[in-house]
């Protein structure tokens, strides 16, 4: 027994000190299933209607494009891409009801997904969170270029996405998304992170992404499919924030990935970092400490207890000194 328990310990260090281990570690750090739920819950309901509102307000051409990206990656057919083609189709009707000035607010609506996804990158560098975030300016810019990108890769597709041109869609298309989650993690991480160092982090998030959207196109029809049957057109919003739970889980893998591969002390992290040893780029705020424990599989669902507020640990340790007294006497 006691030779069989060195043999599992054994087993069990080494494969803590692997990157997956370290990437999972990393994971439960962040409370990747807290965070997955809140991405979907606020790309559903903000960022969602931003890409419907934006659309009614640009040139068919390029609300055209913004569709095909959005049904292409969700995996939507049948039934449920003839409503989700009349909410774009529709672009009168939602450029009266929103008006410009309701255009500018959903902006600054959908900025709330923008924010919770700059969570999930700061915290996965262990990054300050007293930093000046920039929620709003960042957040806005962020969302105009994520619109832009959608643009690109949906006219790409309409224009390459035949016969030969496939294979040269299929490429461009792993180039854009790599570069644009390569850019998020930069701009979402204030540029105090090098550039370098955040290439793992754009191509896992791109080729998680890619591998996510193309498998949602086996099962998430007959998902919808089966909701709308039974539910109706709710059954379609299930679906949806499924598929958005899913792909925050895949951005979260990349957003932790990064730093656990750029602090590898061996080849892994030497070719990530180059010829600089350091992560942060001149002047940048210093990296937060280390948890002290260790990490379990509850710490994915509920917060850190560091992150509560200050009175909340002043009240605790009150009732503590309280029944301290109470004992005594």
């Amino acid at each position: 027994m006691a030779r069989a328990r060195r043999a599992v310990g054994d087993v069990q260090d080494r494969v803590r000190n692997t990157l997956v281990w370290g990437v999972w570690d990393r994971m439960l750090e962040t409370e990747f299933v807290d965070r997955s739920v809140a991405l979907a819950g606020k790309a559903f309901v903000s960022f969602f209607p931003l890409a419907i509102v934006v659309a009614a307000f640009v040139p068919p051409a390029v609300r055209s494009a913004i569709f095909t990206t959005l049904t292409g990656h969700l995996g939507v057919r049948g039934d449920a891409l003839k409503l989700t083609r009349q909410a774009f189709v529709s672009a009168d009707d939602v450029r009266k009801a929103t008006g410009f000035l309701g255009l500018i607010m959903t902006f600054f609506f959908a900025s709330s997904f923008t924010t919770a996804l700059q969570r999930v990158y700061l915290r996965a560098w262990r990054r300050p969170r007293d930093l000046k975030v920039g929620s709003y300016t960042r957040g806005l810019a962020w969302l105009a270029g994520l619109l832009v990108f959608m643009t690109m890769t949906g006219a790409l597709g309409k224009a390459l996405g035949n016969g030969l041109g496939v294979g040269v869609f299929i490429v461009l298309t792993v180039v854009l998304t790599t570069g644009w989650w390569w850019f998020s993690a930069w701009f979402l991480l204030l540029g105090h992170v090098r550039w370098r160092v955040l290439a793992p982090t754009g191509a896992i998030s791109s080729v998680a992404m890619l591998g996510y959207a193309v498998a949602a196109g086996v099962w998430m029809p007959n998902v919808i499919t089966k909701n709308l049957e039974q539910f109706g057109f709710f059954g379609i919003a299930l679906a949806l924030v499924t598929w958005f739970s899913g792909a925050s889980i895949c951005l979260i893998v990349g957003a932790c990935a990064g730093p656990v591969l750029a602090n590898d002390p061996g080849p892994v992290g030497r070719f990530v970092r180059g010829d600089n040893a350091e992560l942060l780029v001149p002047g940048a705020p210093p990296s937060l400490e280390a948890p002290t424990r260790t990490m379990r599989l509850r710490d994915a669902f509920t917060p850190a207890q560091d992150e509560q507020p200050e009175h909340t640990s002043t009240n605790a340790q009150h009732d503590q000194d309280q029944a301290g007294v109470r004992i005594d006497r």
